[in-house]
C-alpha cells in the first residue's frame, strides 16, 4: 500500500529533499535556524514534545503545565497520533529505538 500525500507539490518535494541531505545536527540548526522563525521551531518541537506525551499516557492538563501548549494544540496532535498520516508514529519509534541505543552504549 502506496502512501498518497495531501499536501504534495514540487515546493514540499524539494524542501523534504534539502531536509534529507542535512547531515548531523549542527547542519539541521544552521538550516533550520535560517528557513524557520524562532517561533515557528518552538511550535513544531512543542507538537513533537506533545506526542511523546500523549504517547506516554499523560493527561492534557500535565502537558499543557509542562510544555505550554494550549489545548487545542494538544487535541490536534492527539488527532493526528490516531487519524493522522502515521507521521508521529514513525519518527517516535525510531526516537525510541535511537534513546535505547544510546543509553546501551552509556553503559
Amino acid at each position: 500500500m502506496s502512501y498518497e500525500p495531501k499536501i504534495k507539490d514540487k515546493f514540499i518535494d524539494n524542501l523534504f529533499e534539502a531536509i534529507l541531505k542535512l547531515e548531523n545536527m549542527e547542519e539541521c540548526y544552521r538550516f533550520f535556524e535560517d528557513i524557520c522563525t524562532v517561533r515557528e521551531l518552538q511550535s513544531i518541537s512543542q507538537r513533537l514534545e506533545v506526542a511523546k506525551l500523549l504517547k506516554m499516557g499523560k493527561t492534557y492538563n500535565y502537558i499543557e503545565e509542562s510544555t505550554g501548549a494550549s489545548t487545542a494544540t494538544i487535541s490536534r496532535v492527539n488527532r493526528c497520533l490516531h487519524y493522522g498520516a502515521d507521521g508521529y508514529k514513525i519518527i517516535l519509534e525510531r526516537l525510541e529505538i535511537s534513546d535505547e541505543e544510546s543509553d546501551k552504549e552509556d553503559k
